[in-house]
This record gives structure tokens, C-alpha cells and sequence, in this order.
């Protein structure tokens, strides 16, 4: 991972310079500066230029080149980072006496040995795996009876069409895809007869791209022709070399291509369509494992056999290849209703490790052909435990870890890994996929993920630059404190067990280079003081804790992030309100402020945090304009009310000061406890028009107060939550909502929802209604720019009109356009 320790060692040492209280003589600056400024940038610059010339062949000899150049950056930066530390500990006693820097690196060798490298002539390795012979399709077969029909023209669609079918390794079986193509290839008309043995022509790198490219033309030449890529990975292969080849005639030619880049088949969508491939729901999943292991009997099986099977199966997370792997395992074991048991509960059973282990070959390519940038974004995800889906917090420590510039190339750099199928359909990593990016973390000193006990003891531990504690029960153990805190080399400490409330012995002081403390799943009792004494690097600091933050938090002078949460909340009344130490206001470095609960104090005379972009979390107390006009570049901020016995209007009046953020672009403001029949402001403010992203919550305003957010130029997200609105008519007019890309609607008393007509909502691409229980109809006034819409626990009605609206306009724009996705969820019907 030579890029993340680039990137780690470029913050190493801007944090250096841009220090007031290190002291750097002239010439070690001019060094580190050039260093800083053009030999790392020129490095990151060669690294991803890799991407453009790796493939297979030479993966082998690209990955141990990229473990020296990370060897040797980390040596250097740990050199660095322990003197410096020193420094600022002796500064602390005594800051008349700093001390200068005298280290030196020169890049240049690790530049050239990037271009003596040779080309190694490993074997490709191999993107899928055999799933067997089988009879019968499981799960797929709706979806190539589609693909089927367009390639076969069965109804009104293009003279010229590409296919694509898009999805995650391991999700689309070859043997099934192999049986649909020869079924198709038998109902073409032709002159020759059809051989099994010969429908896959090229295989490896036999044809190099100029063979390839003359063996198409001529094959191709005055034919009508249906030709299949599968497993498409380049997109600049396609886009300039092979889709061209591809020429329209009007001749009811076909090309399907299969991918896991969804840039590949987004570059033909406009003559073609793309499926998603869609993961086994645990029906399907069952039925396919159940096949492997048991074959074809139609005996039926012990009850806890079989519900302890459903759950292995379930397990798998409705990915084929996992299925089918984990089957293999279990046939071959004994089928006793203890050990299925015991496998069923528990997702890290050696099972289902020897499963992901057996995987590795299939996975590792969509890992190892992600360009450079993406590698340090993806791996990070394994920090959390499986199925997490606080988004927000990955993309803060992304953010934190300067893996993003910004938390807009954070956004970017998801959808980049979402794009190219490395992910469910919660956003969350495949249970394969977690193990694999945990085992390549490890492997390559990235960070290493403490479980149990044996985790501390393991060699892989040493000099690890970031440990992430999956179990926080281990800190209230002394010899796994004491192992870890004997790692010099730690970075970052993550805590994302699940949440522990009673306080354990977290063991800071010794890691004297920790930047970054995420710790929200572990309760602090009191605010740990040694962060305080020791831990100076840190920039990003995140707990919870009850009690008020001390005054000499200012300490931290290079913190930029601070989240508390509270692990408790109770409201007397608006009197009683936590503020923050008057101190924050001299943390300049501060860009993210998340205080659950808490607000700012007003500000001194002159105090201001130019640097501060993110405040969330804050009480109405906050949203003054003496505070507003103290942090002038403020982007988000989150507003919590906690109304107390007794509430009146009065929170509502910080809304009068919001018009004072002139570079807001996202506002949350949330009633935790709303009381529905309280007196409110007669309308709704004027916002700011650089809003992009509004969430409101408990306000209860009137649904024609709308008109008040409906014309923002720039809104393209509008969550309403939990009577945001109320009463039983909303009416969108004309001209409403212009820019709108994404809209949800939760826990209202809406009954009658009408859209004027085609020219509000006109650029809509996901609906979410979730449990408005009171909603008769889905409007039908949507255009084609919506792909998504989801239903959750709303009635019948409001069901079958997405139904209708989903066939609506998958018939009208049938032949432009990938089919609407559909998502209808009901508790009631499970």
C-alpha cells in the first residue's frame, strides 16, 4: 500500500511545517518542503500511472514493488515521527529550546527502480470458478429469460443492441450463463451447426489487441453477428478499441459483455441495456445449497438440520460463489444437527473462513485492479464490523486519513468503489470481502483487526501503523493492553466493537504518535486526561462522553476533528443546557465539530474559525448570529432540539439566523422528541440557495410551507422525516423542485400526494416512502430520469401504485432505459 503511506507521510510532514511550535533550521525546511511539495506528489503521480499498465501477467512484480517503496517510506517516517514526538514533549516542558530537524530523503532511487522493473510471466488468475453441472437454475432464471428475449429480438427493440450484465465476483455462475448462450446460439438462424466445445474462442492473452482487433473485422465483415466478452475489465479497451468494431448495420446484430465495472457498461448504455445482477434471497440461497450438498433427493430433512441449513445458507449473504463454496465444505462433513448448528451461529466459524480462504483467487483481482487511490478508501471499509452502515463516519476517517482531499471526493471515491461492484446492496462489504480486505490490511502493515486474545500474539502485529479493536472487552485486559501498547508504530487506534457502556481501561499513553482516536462504541466515564499530556499529534478525536469537556482541550493545538457523543440524555429545560469550554474557540486547526447535545459559548472579541467547516449535533443555543458570523465557511450544519416539559415556540427562532451562512450546502435539523400539537412559526424561513442536501424532522410545518424549499436552486436532496410536514394534501406545483435528485418521505399523516405535472420533480432519481401508512397513490408523474424507488411498511394501496408506476414507465421508456428498481418491503407479509 505504497500510496497510503505516500499519503501518510506527506501529513507527517505538512503537519511539521505548518506547526508554530516546531522550529525547523532554514535548511531542513527547504528539504522537507521540496520533499512535501514535488518528490512525494511525483511518486504518487508514478503510482497511478501503474494503472494504466498493470495487468495479470506482471501483478506479481507490481506488488512486491509496491511493498519496498511502502517499506522504505514507512522506515523514514517512523524516524521522523519519533524525534518529532520527542520534540514536542520536550517543548512541553520547555519551549524556549526547540530542537531542529536533520533528516534527509532522497526519492529518486525509488523512482528508477520503478522503471527497471522487469514483466513477470505469472498465470492469469482465474475470475471465476467451476460451480458444477446443474440442471436446473437457481435464482436467475427470470433474469436470463429477459436477456434471452432482447438478444432474440422477441418484441419492439433496437436493430443493433449491447447487452451488459454487471456484477460482484462470484455472482454470476458460469455454467448457467454458458447453458442460457448455447440455448440462444441454437434458436439463430445459421448454416453451421453449433459446438459447445468451440463457443469460447479466445481465452488468456493468445490474441494480443491487434490480432484480436483484425480477427474481428474479418469475422465480422458483411455478418450478422452476436458476440460475447465476458469479464470485461479495461474500460479504455472497450470504449477505444473494441466498441467501434462493433458498427451499426441494421442488421439485428448482438453483443453481451459481463462486468464488474460499471463504467464499462454505462459506456454503451445509450445503445443498449445493462442488468444488475442481483445477490439469492435466502429462499434461492437455500435451494442452491441444498443442491450441492444433498444433490437432487427430494427427501425431506430433520427440522433443526434444515433450519440450521437455511441459516448457513443465509449467512452467505446471497452470493453464488459463497454458497457454493461453503456447500462444498459442508458435504463433506458429518450432517449432524449440532455441528450445522453450531456452524449457523457463527459467521466467523473456520467454515466459512476456509470458504473466503478458498475465494481469495476470485476476489483479489477486483482488489488488485482498483486504481491506486481507491486501494487505501476500500481496505479502510474492513475497519468496521460486518454489515456496519454508518456511511458517515467511514467517509469522516477517510476524510481524517487524508485518503479524500475533501468530503466531496469522499462521495466520489464511494461511488468509484460502488461503480465496480464491491459492495451489497446496503452499501456494506460482502462477509468475503470484509475477510479479504482484513487479511490484506494485515498483510501489508496497513492495520491489523484484534478479535480475541490470539490476535494480540500474532506476528503480524509488529509494526502495524493502525490497530482496530473489533472487541473492546480485550482493552480490560492487561497483557493485551501492554502487547499493544508496546507498537511504536501506530497511527490510528479504531474502536468499532459493538458498543460497550462500562468503562474499561483504554490504554493511551504510550502511543505517542496517535493521530486519530475513534472510540465510539466505548463510554467514558470521565474525559481521558492523558490525551491531553502525550497524545499532541492527534487531529482527530472521537468518543462519548457524558461529562463536560475540560478547558485545556486546547492543548490539542493539532486536532481537527472532535466528536462526542453522550451516552445519556436528559432534558430539564432550555437553562440547563451543556456548552462547550470557551477554549474551542482558539483551536484554529478545528474543521469538524460533532457535539451531540452540547453548544457553543459566544464567541471573545475577534475569535474566529476560519478552518471550521462541519458543525453537527449542536442545540438551538448555537444558532445565533454572533456564532454564525464566526465561522463564515460553514458547509453542514446539524441542528438537535431537545424540547423540555413544557416546550413553547422559542427553539424556532434560530431559523431567523441561518440566512447569515452564505456557503451552506447542507442543513439537518431534527426534533428528537417532537410534540405534534405545539404552536409554530406561522412559515418557514428563507434558506440559503446554496442548500444542496436538507433533512427536516418533527417540525410538524403545514405541507404548503413547502413553497419554501421548492424553488431552491441548488436542493437535489430532501429528506422529510417523522412529521417534518403534516396534514393530508401535499400538491407539487409546477416548476417545483427543478433540480430535485433524490427525495424521502418517512412517518407523516399524508394521505393525497399530486404532482402537477412533468415539470416538478423532473430530474427525480430515487423516491423513498417508508412507513406513511396513510398514502393512497404514488403520483405518476415521474419522467425517465427515475431508476430507484423504495416502499417500506406503507399500505396496500400505496404498494400496488409503485407497482403500476414501475410498469407505467418501464413500458413507456422500454427501449431507452434499464428497467425501474423496485424495492417493497412489509413486516406484516414476512
Amino acid at each position: 500500500m505504497a500510496y497510503a503511506a505516500a499519503i501518510s507521510l506527506k501529513s507527517t510532514i505538512k503537519q511539521l511545517i505548518n506547526s508554530p511550535r516546531v522550529s525547523i533550521v532554514p535548511k531542513s525546511l527547504e528539504i522537507i518542503e521540496y520533499l512535501c511539495n514535488h518528490h512525494i506528489p511525483v511518486l504518487q503521480i508514478v503510482l497511478r500511472k501503474l494503472d494504466e499498465n498493470i495487468h495479470a501477467a506482471n501483478m506479481k512484480r507490481v506488488n512486491a514493488l509496491d511493498r519496498r517503496i511502502r517499506e522504505a517510506i514507512h522506515e523514514f517516517e517512523d524516524v521522523l515521527d519519533s524525534h518529532v514526538s520527542g520534540q514536542f514533549l520536550s517543548q512541553k516542558e520547555d519551549d524556549q529550546n526547540p530542537h531542529p530537524l536533520l533528516f534527509f530523503l532522497d526519492l529518486h532511487e525509488i523512482h528508477h527502480v520503478i522503471d527497471e522493473e522487469e514483466e513477470d510471466d505469472d498465470g492469469i488468475c482465474p475470475s471465476r470458478i467451476d460451480f458444477g453441472e446443474s440442471s436446473e437454475m437457481v435464482g436467475l432464471s427470470e433474469l436470463f429469460s429477459d436477456v434471452k428475449a432482447r438478444i432474440t429480438r422477441e418484441g419492439s427493440l433496437p436493430e443493433h443492441m449491447t447487452i451488459s450484465l454487471i456484477g460482484m465476483a462470484g455472482i454470476g455462475p458460469k455454467y448457467t450463463l454458458e447453458r442460457v448462450l448455447s440455448d440462444i446460439l441454437r434458436q439463430v438462424k445459421t448454416t453451421r451447426e453449433v459446438d459447445d466445445d468451440k463457443m469460447i474462442v479466445l481465452v488468456g492473452e493468445e490474441g494480443k489487441l491487434a490480432a484480436l482487433k483484425g480477427l474481428i473485422i474479418k469475422g465480422l465483415e458483411d455478418c450478422r453477428y452476436f458476440v460475447v466478452l465476458d469479464d470485461l475489465w479495461d474500460i479504455k479497451l472497450w470504449y477505444r478499441e473494441l466498441a467501434e468494431l462493433f458498427i451499426w448495420r441494421g442488421d439485428d446484430s448482438r453483443v453481451l459483455l459481463t462486468t464488474r465495472i460499471g463504467d464499462v457498461a454505462s459506456i454503451s448504455a445509450d445503445w443498449g441495456f445493462n442488468y444488475r445482477m442481483r445477490f439469492m434471497d435466502n429462499k434461492e440461497s437455500w435451494d442452491l445449497f441444498r443442491r450441492k450438498v444433498f444433490g437432487d433427493q427430494q427427501e425431506s430433512l430433520p427440522y433443526e438440520l434444515e433450519k440450521a441449513g437455511k441459516k448457513i445458507a443465509e449467512n452467505c449473504a446471497g452470493l453464488p460463489l459463497t454458497i457454493v463454496t461453503v456447500a462444498n465444505i459442508m458435504s463433506k462433513v458429518d450432517k449432524t444437527t449440532e455441528y450445522w448448528t453450531e456452524v449457523a451461529g457463527a459467521q466467523r466459524h473456520s467454515v466459512f473462513l476456509n470458504a473466503y480462504d478458498q475465494m481469495l483467487k476470485v476476489l483479489y483481482p477486483s482488489y488488485d485492479y482498483l486504481p491506486q487511490h481507491l486501494k487505501p478508501s476500500f481496505l479502510y471499509m474492513g475497519v468496521f464490523p460486518q454489515n456496519n452502515e454508518n456511511l458517515l463516519h467511514l467517509l469522516d476517517l477517510w476524510f481524517a486519513e487524508e485518503f479524500v482531499e475533501s468530503g466531496n471526493f469522499a462521495y466520489r471515491s464511494f461511488e468509484a468503489i460502488l461503480t465496480r461492484s464491491l459492495l451489497l446492496t446496503t452499501h456494506t462489504l460482502h462477509p468475503s470481502f470484509w475477510h479479504m480486505c482484513n487479511k490484506e490490511a494485515s498483510k501489508s502493515k496497513f492495520f491489523h483487526a484484534l478479535n480475541t486474545q490470539l490476535d494480540v500474539l500474532t506476528e503480524g502485529i509488529k509494526r502495524q501503523r493502525r490497530l482496530c479493536i473489533q472487541n473492546n472487552i480485550l482493552f480490560g485486559i492487561k497483557d493485551v493492553c501492554d502487547s499493544m501498547t508496546s507498537i511504536s508504530t501506530v497511527r490510528s487506534l479504531l474502536c468499532t466493537g459493538p458498543y460497550h457502556q462500562y468503562p474499561v481501561p483504554v490504554c493511551l499513553e504510550n502511543f505517542r504518535l496517535l493521530r486519530i482516536l475513534h472510540a465510539l462504541t466505548i463510554r467514558f466515564y470521565e474525559f481521558p486526561i492523558e490525551l491531553l499530556v502525550k497524545l499532541v499529534r492527534l487531529k482527530y478525536l472521537a468518543l462519548v462522553c457524558d461529562e463536560n469537556l475540560p478547558a485545556s482541550i486546547s492543548k490539542l493545538w493539532n486536532l481537527e476533528v472532535l466528536i462526542v457523543n453522550r451516552h445519556l440524555s436528559i432534558v430539564k429545560s432550555s437553562k440547563n443546557s451543556s456548552y462547550m469550554p470557551m477554549e474551542i474557540w482558539d483551536m484554529k486547526q478545528l474543521t469538524d465539530i460533532q457535539i451531540t447535545g452540547r453548544n457553543l459559548q459566544h464567541p471573545r472579541e475577534g475569535s474566529v474559525l476560519q478552518n471550521l467547516t462541519t458543525l453537527l449535533g449542536v442545540g438551538p443555543q448555537s444558532c445565533i448570529k454572533d456564532v454564525f458570523e464566526r465561522i463564515p465557511n460553514l458547509l453542514k450544519l446539524g441542528i438537535q432540539i431537545e424540547l423540555a416539559p413544557g416546550a413553547t415556540h422559542e427553539p424556532f427562532c434560530f431559523f431567523d439566523h441561518i440566512s447569515h451562512l452564505h456557503k451552506l450546502q447542507l442543513l439537518k435539523c431534527v426534533i428528537v422528541n417532537p410534540i405534534l400539537q405545539i404552536k409554530i412559526p406561522t412559515h418557514l424561513p428563507i434558506f440559503p440557495s446554496t442548500l444542496i442536501d436538507l433533512t427536516l424532522s418533527g417540525l410538524g410545518y403545514p405541507w404548503e410551507d413547502t413553497s419554501m424549499i421548492s424553488s431552491l436552486p441548488n436542493l437535489k436532496i430532501l429528506k422529510l422525516h417523522c412529521y417534518a410536514f403534516h396534514g393530508p394534501k401535499w400538491q407539487v406545483h409546477k416548476n417545483d423542485f427543478r433540480q430535485l435528485e433524490m427525495l424521502q418521505i418517512e412517518d407523516t399523516d399524508l394521505v393525497n400526494w399530486t404532482v402537477e405535472d412533468h415539470q416538478c420533480l423532473d430530474k427525480l432519481k430515487w423516491l423513498g416512502i417508508r412507513h406513511c401508512y396513510k398514502l393512497d397513490e404514488i403520483p405518476h408523474a415521474f419522467g425517465e430520469e427515475l431508476q430507484t424507488i423504495e416502499i417500506v411498511d406503507c399500505n396496500h394501496h400505496a404498494m400496488a401504485s409503485a407497482k403500476q408506476l414501475k410498469k407505467d414507465l418501464d413500458g413507456k421508456y422500454n427501449c431507452r432505459r434499464r428497467p425501474l428498481d423496485l424495492t417493497i418491503h412489509s413486516t406484516w407479509d414476512i
